[in-house]
């Protein structure tokens, strides 16, 4: 609870900061969102990698091979990488490129799972 809020903090405080240098300087504060991005995303980057853990910990608890687990956690990855892009792009006012980088995390999405996919399409032919 407390690294939410030193993140809205960080958050809020960028944004203000952003919208004031915007006014007299686009690039700037554009620059500054990026860098406020980056600092929220290493705040963060601590509780993402507890959370791949206890999930390497369940997949080897449930029995899951890595091959399994490791494109779910490549595809959340594409996911959030995908998502920001996308929002600076649109800050930017670049929104056709917002939209071709998503369409780019949706292809890149698909691929990693290629994986899962063929994972559990064996174990539905083993079945029948």
């Amino acid at each position: 609870m407390e690294l939410a809020g030193k993140i809205a903090a960080l958050a809020v405080a960028a944004a203000l900061c952003a919208l004031v240098v915007r006014q007299h300087a686009r690039e700037v504060g554009l620059v500054l969102s990026l860098a406020a991005g980056v600092l929220i995303l290493a705040q963060a980057l601590g509780a993402a990698e507890a959370v791949r853990a206890l999930m390497e910990e369940l997949g080897e608890r449930a029995g899951l091979s890595p091959a399994v687990l490791d494109p779910v956690l490549k595809t959340v990855g594409i996911a959030v990488l995908t998502r920001v892009a996308a929002e600076v792009c649109r800050d930017a006012k670049e929104s056709g490129i917002a939209a071709f980088v998503e369409t780019a995390g949706a292809v890149l999405a698909l691929y990693v799972a290629l994986p899962l996919m063929r994972a559990v399409l064996d174990t539905v032919a083993r079945l029948l």
